[in-house]
């Protein structure tokens, strides 16, 4: 049995990443890092507070809070939603980010680590990760969800067109792109409901954590 375990979470917008990354890491008892809170927390406080130099400022921020504060917070705004994806696109915001990320990483040998850029650019080396999903959910059911989890205070087709946008701005930016790596399982949310998602990351994860390899 593999000792150690490292799971790397991408997908698009809504595509069920964190539900999926919460049940396995709730089941394989893995600390669970979801990289979109960073982003979320840089925005809201770029948001509020408005700073002439964005780096400084953040690199201040994120020095005095631990990630447990931070995912304590509610990061979920739609005006949030809407400017994290530009801020994501900045490079000096990804490096101060990025090496958050990874200092946790290092300090934790079974962890699950869900955003849009892990297995192609945080995990990618080592630490390596041992399995890759990669989320997609088709935009129609994407956008009822979120509608719900935002108590559906505004417009469906608001929510449909600010993650139509946000998964744009993923996939076509410079730096660190949304993109799925050879070896990810892809799981569509769009086609399975709680029970089957974890039934079929469960599986990949068993099959890593229990193989045993044939030499004779």
């Amino acid at each position: 049995m593999k000792k150690n375990l490292i799971i790397a979470c991408d997908g698009e917008a809504a595509s069920g990443k964190s539900t999926g990354a919460k049940m396995i890491s709730r089941k394989y008892k893995l600390l669970l890092i979801n990289s979109g809170l960073l982003y979320r927390y840089a925005s809201k406080q770029i948001l509020k507070h408005k700073p002439k130099d964005v780096v400084t400022f953040l690199k201040k921020k994120f020095s005095k809070i631990s990630y447990k504060k931070i995912s304590s917070q509610n990061l979920h705004s739609e005006e949030i939603s809407r400017y994290v994806g530009y801020l994501a696109q900045n490079k000096k915001v990804r490096l101060i980010i990025n090496k958050i990320q990874k200092e946790i990483i290092k300090k934790n040998k079974n962890i699950c680590v869900e955003g849009r850029d892990i297995a192609s650019k945080i995990l990618n080396k080592k630490p390596k990760y041992d399995i890759a999903f990669y989320f997609k959910c088709k935009i129609e059911i994407a956008s009822y969800r979120r509608w719900v989890d935002l108590k559906k205070k505004i417009p469906l087709k608001e929510v449909k067109k600010s993650l139509k946008l946000r998964t744009k701005l993923d996939k076509e930016r410079i730096h660190s792109p949304l993109t799925k790596v050879k070896d990810a399982i892809l799981i569509e949310t769009h086609k399975l409901n709680k029970k089957e998602m974890l039934k079929k990351m469960s599986f990949e994860i068993d099959k890593k954590l229990f193989y045993q390899p044939n030499i004779d």
